[in-house]
């Protein structure tokens, strides 16, 4: 019967391997030839290359080939069925990963053969072969046998197979599988002609209620044997034992063991029985494995210790260092030594155990009675030390002053007016307790104190009933409790002197009052030219910062007067009545080098300032941006049914030119520029409240005015170009006191009393809430990378907000002695300064950095003084010139300064 293996690759058609090229026309009773395939051809032609081959390896190869030879039945037989040959179905009955991987190999070691080999494997009839040195006798198929040409196989086929059937005997194969350590015990030797159960690892209870076990090589069913033990019951499992038994113990008998796979009997040779014994005896399987050979020498030479393997290494580096173990355990016996537990014998030798000397000890002094210290100094530290609970001393009590004594001095004696008075304290409340201090001649005339007992009492009482707790003492340096900051010197540039004064002049009704006129707030244009103030009498003042001249005046309380003309509500102004003054609140720069206009808030009212200080192209680009404002009517541009409309009211002043006050305003204002086209106010903006606050958006063309006491109007944006104004909120938590501008984003930042909230202008929603701690906030100011805001208090706070970290302040200052008016970052520099009511301006390095890891730096480097305190007022406002060092300062003695870095 021919017998072929087909091998499946994804990659190449497959090719098929001879493994036996003896054939047998239907005789199935003609021997067969035992298989080979390449492993067993690489096994052989080692075996026969090199005797010192490890025989344990070999034998591991052999029963590796049989469990391989079991899980490969035949695929290609003459008589078998084609649904059951397909190997897509054999592979789902029990192929595992290991066969495919051998098929591969194999697959892959045919390739590397020229074809010219493969033809020639088809045609020869080769048999298994043995080396002449392992066995005396010779094997058909052996060294020695011819193999059959291809020419002659057709006539000489039948009797190869018949003459290698005769020569593999019994003996044979037992002396072969002797001398190579191997069982000649293969899936093809034990089921030759293909009738054992070829299921795989299919599940045997699955037969449970058939007449079958399984199927064969040939698709037929293997039928449950009638005659093995599983068939019999257990009566007759006992009988053969005990028959087997008594067989064995004539020496006659066979073990039987029952086959689940093949339902069937099979009887253990003595060598299986022998492996059996020493598996279970924890041996080497087989008796022939050596397990202690010879040891062979690899070094080559006379003096082993200098030749050899060994001989070129350096020595290690633990060679030439002390032993960490040694130095561990002279540490331990040290250790041991001070504390008593050994002493000097036992590390010299003399005493081999502590035990004796213990005893020994005893035996000498038994009643161990020996003098010792009552008080050592070191119970403390011995309590201390002890394991447990940790022991906490009762306080001791104070000593004894000079009113225990038995000869007080005279002051400490008591007066019977104070005996009356200690007899009706309580004893706690007395200034000794229950004593009295008395005088006696000597000390034999002390009696015994009679409340003794009862002090005695009272002091157990509060030391087991009062609760103690252990209070650490820190010994902690001051000094190192303040953060090393770096030396002023090394921050500079920051302002330092006073350089230039602003003389404001005096006015008639400052001559007859003999009193200096309020600078409440300053402005300084975006190219440090020209400074800006604004006084408690309604007064704008325009500044040359270099010369300290006064270059413009304009009086808004005319202005006033010019909008209030056309209202209602001004009736008394227009009978002759005075009109009390009322000063410039708030003072804002346009931000825009190109547009010279301020804003200016005065009573209830906004008012946009031409400068005049405008070259060519700027003044252009001035009067665009003021054109809208100039020529509105009817209150601006504002849709009538929104709420900015009731709250807010646009009015020109070019147009006014009836009343006589409206000609005072512009007659005596031309421009500074010579290419300015109009100089003083332009238009006034008339809320329903008092307009403290305004503040530029950076852009230069929106801003925001603030009015207190307005309630949800109190917070307008206004925009220049359309003359037009909107109302954010339509209602306001708490009192408004500041609003401005992020630098960089569409946010909002306003400000109440307690707390400062960002508005997302596009979102229109809340981003978050900054809690200061304030009871009432003064100034506000962001700088100029957005991240930051500084606010200012009339409590003396100064706190400073990160907004990447929390809503919580980052640092909270408190250097100034009243309250703050006014705060800012330098637009250019890391300075931040701080005015108070103190006449004080406290400046800050404040370094702000990149790095979002890195904390900002504030360090305080320079106290400014130059204004006095007037009617608790000190210095009122302070702002940083744009592109130098330099600090403005105004108070409220009617000074103006300008500090430099000198």
């Amino acid at each position: 019967m021919a017998r072929k293996t087909k091998s499946k690759t994804t990659s190449a058609p497959a090719k098929e391997t001879v493994q036996l090229t003896a054939e047998t026309e239907g005789d199935d009773a003609a021997p067969e030839v035992e298989p080979i395939d390449s492993e067993d051809d690489d096994d052989v032609d080692e075996a026969s290359e090199s005797q010192s081959q490890s025989e344990e390896e070999y034998d591991s190869a052999a029963e590796d080939d049989e469990g391989d030879d079991a899980n490969h039945p035949d695929e290609e037989s003459s008589d078998f069925d084609p649904e059951v040959s397909d190997e897509d179905e054999f592979e789902d009955q029990g192929s595992s990963d290991d066969d495919e991987d051998r098929l591969e190999r194999q697959m892959k070691d045919d390739d590397d053969d020229d074809e010219s080999d493969v033809e020639i494997l088809e045609e020869l009839d080769v048999v298994r072969s043995w080396p002449k040195e392992l066995t005396g006798k010779k094997r058909a198929g052996g060294p020695n046998s011819t193999a059959v040409k291809p020419a002659d196989r057709d006539e000489k086929g039948a009797a190869a197979s018949s003459s290698a059937s005769d020569a593999v005997t019994a003996a044979d194969a037992d002396t072969t599988a002797k001398w190579m350590h191997a069982d000649d015990l293969s899936s093809d030797d034990e089921d030759a002609d293909g009738a054992g159960n070829r299921i795989g690892r299919v599940p045997l209870h699955w037969y449970d209620d058939y007449d079958h076990i399984g199927y064969d090589a040939h698709g037929q069913r293997v039928v449950k044997s009638q005659s093995s033990s599983a068939s019999k019951d257990i009566l007759d499992r006992v009988i053969d034992a005990a028959d087997d038994l008594e067989a064995n113990a004539a020496g006659n008998g066979k073990f039987t063991v029952y086959d689940a796979l093949n339902a069937r009997d099979v009887a253990l040779t003595p060598r299986q029985v022998e492996l059996i014994r020493r598996l279970q005896s924890g041996a080497f399987a087989h008796p022939e494995h050596d397990a202690n050979p010879d040891y062979v020498a690899y070094f080559s030479g006379v003096d082993p210790e200098v030749s050899g393997l060994n001989s070129d290494r350096y020595e290690k580096k633990s060679r030439f260092q002390p032993s960490k173990w040694e130095k561990l355990q002279v540490r331990r016996l040290l250790h041991r030594l001070k504390c008593g537990s050994i002493n000097m014998d036992y590390l010299e030798g003399r005493v081999r155990d502590m035990n004796d000397l213990v005893s020994k000890s005893k035996d000498e002094d038994p009643s161990g009675d020996k003098p010792f210290l009552l008080w050592k100094g070191d119970e403390e530290d011995e309590l201390a030390l002890r394991k447990g609970p940790q022991h906490m001393p009762a306080p001791k009590l104070p000593p004894p002053g000079h009113a225990y004594s038995y000869n007080p001095p005279e002051e400490y004696l008591p007066n019977e007016q104070e005996l009356k008075e200690w007899e009706e304290l309580d004893p706690e409340d007395r200034p000794y307790g229950h004593f009295v201090p008395k005088k006696h001649p000597n000390l034999r005339s002390v009696g015994a104190y009679e409340h003794a007992v009862r002090e005695r009492f009272e002091r157990c009482l509060d030391l087991y009933l009062c609760p103690r707790a252990m209070k650490r003492r820190l010994n902690i340096d001051p000094e190192s409790l303040v953060p090393s900051l770096p030396k002023a010197s090394d921050l500079r540039p920051f302002p330092t002197a006073k350089v230039v004064a602003y003389e404001v002049p005096e006015t008639n009704a400052t001559k007859k009052e003999d009193a200096a006129v309020m600078v409440r707030c300053l402005t300084v244009s975006p190219d440090g030219q020209f400074l800006v103030s604004g006084d408690e009498n309604g007064v704008v003042r325009l500044w040359e910062v270099q010369t300290g001249r006064l270059l413009r005046s304009w009086d808004l309380m005319l202005v006033l007067s010019v909008g209030e003309e056309n209202d209602d509500q001004n009736d008394k102004s227009q009978q002759g009545e005075p009109q009390t003054k009322k000063p410039v609140s708030s003072l804002e720069w346009n931000p825009n080098r190109s547009h010279h206009c301020l804003l200016a808030t005065i009573g209830k009212c906004a008012i946009v300032i031409s400068t005049g200080t405008g070259g060519p192209d700027d003044s252009e680009l001035t009067d665009a941006l003021l054109s809208a404002a100039s020529a509105c009517k009817h209150g601006g541009n504002i849709a009538p049914e929104s709420r900015a409309a009731k709250a807010v009211k646009w009015t020109s002043l070019q147009h006014k030119k009836s009343s006589k006050s409206s000609s005072n305003v512009n007659a005596n204002t031309p421009p500074i520029s010579a290419y300015g086209t109009a100089s003083g106010p332009i238009c006034l903006l008339r809320t329903n409240r008092e307009c403290t606050h305004v503040q530029w958006h950076r852009k230069g063309d929106y801003f925001v005015t603030v009015s207190p006491k307005a309630g949800a109007a109190a917070v307008l944006i206004h925009q220049l170009s359309k003359a037009a104004s909107q109302q954010p909120f339509g209602k306001v938590k708490g009192e408004i006191q500041l609003a401005c501008f992020h630098p960089q984003k569409p946010f909002l930042f306003v400000a109440s009393k307690e707390h400062v909230r960002v508005y997302h202008l596009v979102k229109q929603m809340m981003v978050k809430r900054l809690m200061s701690g304030c009871r009432h906030i003064s100034s506000l100011d962001v700088h100029g990378s957005g991240d930051h805001v500084v606010v200012g208090s009339l409590d003396r706070r100064l706190v400073w907000f990160d907004l990447d970290l929390a809503n919580t302040p980052y640092k909270t200052l408190k250097y100034h002695e009243r309250a703050l008016r006014s705060v800012g970052f330098h637009p250019r520099y890391p300075l931040m300064a701080s005015a108070s009511d103190d006449g004080s301006i406290h400046v800050f390095h404040s370094m702000v950095y990149s790095d979002l890891m890195r904390n900002p730096l504030i360090v305080p480097v320079k106290v400014l003084r130059g204004h006095n305190v007037v009617n608790s007022l000190g210095t009122l406002a302070m702002v940083f010139h744009p592109t130098q060092p330099w600090l403005f300062s105004a108070g409220a003695d009617g000074k103006i300064h300008l500090f430099q870095d000198l």
